[in-house]
């Protein structure tokens, strides 16, 4: 038996060995399995040929921090000119919305790159703006008659409440008595029926359908059925003049409203079926839009920025007409930087139990790791990826810069207190560094990332509850933070909970509960945020000793 022993012991420890490295290859498979769906290229309809043309795009030529909303704000000839001739390749024709900024010299560039104009002539409620409006663009339609195919005065001018319908109206006559070409006026569709004297007064109708703004969200699967729907009906409301679709698309970043998601395959998809129902009925559509628009985020969140066709960085085309297209299209390096930082976490938990002596190496507490590396790893990348189209302005980079960090350092540090058996100390605890009667091997750092995640998982639910809707769902990084959170309250020893941790258990699931209704069981996005904020509640209450845990 003396004999023997040595051999047992050795076998023992290969198979203590062999558990972690069980675990991290079985989850490691899951990450890069994970990737791989969320990756793969998903095809478009065979009617799209990547050799047609658009018939008309909306162009607006604001780069990165260059706004409309800035008075100071000019764009030279040369930056004109370089989007236009990018667009050529694309469409024959583009629709603007105003003169300023050096709108103005969009019609004697498009001359020159051979594109047509559907002029835009914004419409305020500021008179003196609005007379020097209608004077450039007739100016700019008398000397350019053979650029400018039509002149849209106004843009929806009645769905943001600046004019009347009578006052549009005027302006339309107004217009049409000093040019040659055919004058329109464009909003969204409800407004035209609200409004018959504009109707009257103009030469076509432009109607703006959107389905993921409408009061009702369409779904991705329903939005080209839905143009075709609104079209034929505003056709029948106003059957003896034609109609122009001024504005329709899809975004591709930004946050669900019920069911309609935002993202690239849906833009791509969505824009061709468009399209080709609009080819097969013979009607005539303008999308938005020709390039990314930053400046919109600080009106309409994340979502306002990407419903171009080009990316605002690169000015290069977001996908190929025809192609297949992938949501994450670096999708294989971001599961090979998800497989690298589970190998950090299952490290770091295999360091503890290195160095620690009383460090616990069972089968449930790699079990642990285990759960929190897959959790990690699949959504840090995800994070990443989001905080680049989520951020605008210092205070949502730190807000996201805080996320990630919290993604990064929250499944290191709890694989390594479930490893070590260590205590997590309440929030009094954490931010005392000290109290009464406390538990043996505290881990202050833990319950400091604890409190960190919950501070800023309230934040984001508050603002969701308060003022919604442009706010995103942060449920990446949040996922890659409050799932180690879940496993420490399963698998390891807390400190007896406080009225801080029942207050914002309190706060959570009451902003989960008012979001969930308010956003609609159609949004998976917000039911996964609001599991998140479920889970964290229940974590910050619920305290469970794991057997031979130290008290």
């Amino acid at each position: 038996m003396m004999v023997q022993r040595p051999q047992i012991m050795h076998e023992q420890s290969l198979s203590r060995a062999g558990v972690p490295a069980l675990f991290f290859v079985a989850v490691s498979a899951l990450v890069a399995l994970t990737w791989w769906w969320l990756g793969k290229p998903v095809p478009m309809p065979a009617a799209a040929a990547a050799g047609d043309k658009l018939q008309c795009v909306s162009y607006a030529p604001f780069r990165g921090e260059q706004s409309p909303l800035s008075a100071g704000t000019f764009i030279q000839a040369a930056q004109i000119e370089d989007d236009l001739t990018r667009l050529k390749q694309l469409t024959d024709c583009i629709r603007t919305y105003s003169t300023e900024h050096g709108l103005d010299q969009v019609p004697a560039i498009a001359q020159r790159v051979g594109l047509k104009v559907i002029q835009g002539l914004w419409l305020s409620s500021h008179p003196e703006k609005n007379r020097q409006q209608v004077e450039s663009v007739v100016a700019l339609a008398k000397r350019f008659p053979d650029v400018i195919q039509s002149v849209v005065v106004g843009n929806e001018v009645l769905l943001r409440g600046e004019l009347s319908g009578a006052d549009v109206a005027n302006f339309i006559r107004q217009v049409k008595k000093q040019v040659s070409m055919p004058v329109t006026y464009a909003d969204v569709w409800e407004f035209w029926l609200r409004h018959r004297e504009v109707y009257d007064a103009v030469d076509f109708v432009t109607i703006h359908i959107l389905p993921y703004w409408e009061d009702y969200p369409i779904p991705a699967k329903d939005a080209a059925a839905h143009v075709g729907a609104i079209r034929e009906k505003m056709a029948a409301a106003f059957p003896n003049k034609d109609i122009l679709i001024g504005e329709t698309g899809w975004p591709s970043q930004g946050r669900m409203r019920e069911g309609a998601l935002p993202s690239l395959v849906n833009e791509a998809l969505i824009l061709q079926e468009i399209l080709a129902l609009a080819n097969q009925r013979g009607y005539r559509v303008n999308v938005i839009e020709a390039f990314d628009q930053p400046w919109k985020r600080r009106l309409e969140g994340t979502v306002g920025g990407y419903w171009g066709l080009f990316d605002d960085a690169t000015r290069q085309p977001k996908f190929q007409w025809g192609a297949p297209v992938s949501n994450h299209p670096h999708w294989l390096s971001q599961a090979g930087a998800g497989i690298a930082f589970v190998a950090i976490i299952f490290a770091a938990a295999g360091w503890t139990r290195r160095s620690d002596a009383k460090a616990d190496s069972s089968v449930m507490s790699w079990l642990a790791v285990a759960i929190i590396a897959l959790a990690g790893g699949t959504m840090l990348g995800l994070a990443v990826e989001k905080t680049v189209y989520e951020s605008l302005g210092l205070g949502a980079w730190l807000r996201s810069g805080a996320l990630v960090a919290l993604a990064a350092f929250v499944p290191i540090a709890t694989a390594s207190t479930v490893m070590r058996r260590a205590t997590v100390p309440s929030f009094a605890g954490s931010l005392a560094r000290g109290e009464a009667a406390m538990p043996a091997r505290p881990d202050i750092v833990t319950g400091l990332l604890v409190v960190a995640v919950t501070v800023l998982a309230i934040q984001i639910a508050l603002g969701l509850v308060f003022d919604p809707r442009y706010r995103d769902f942060t449920y990446a990084p949040l996922t890659a933070a409050i799932v180690p959170v879940v496993v420490l309250a399963l698998f390891s020893r807390w400190s007896k909970p406080g009225l801080a941790e029942r207050t914002a258990a309190s706060v959570l699931v009451l902003s989960a509960i008012y979001i969930v209704f308010n956003e609609s069981f159609a949004n998976w996005q917000s039911l996964w945020f609001c599991a998140l904020l479920a889970a964290l509640a229940l974590s910050l209450l619920l305290r469970r000793s794991v057997p031979g845990a130290q008290s």
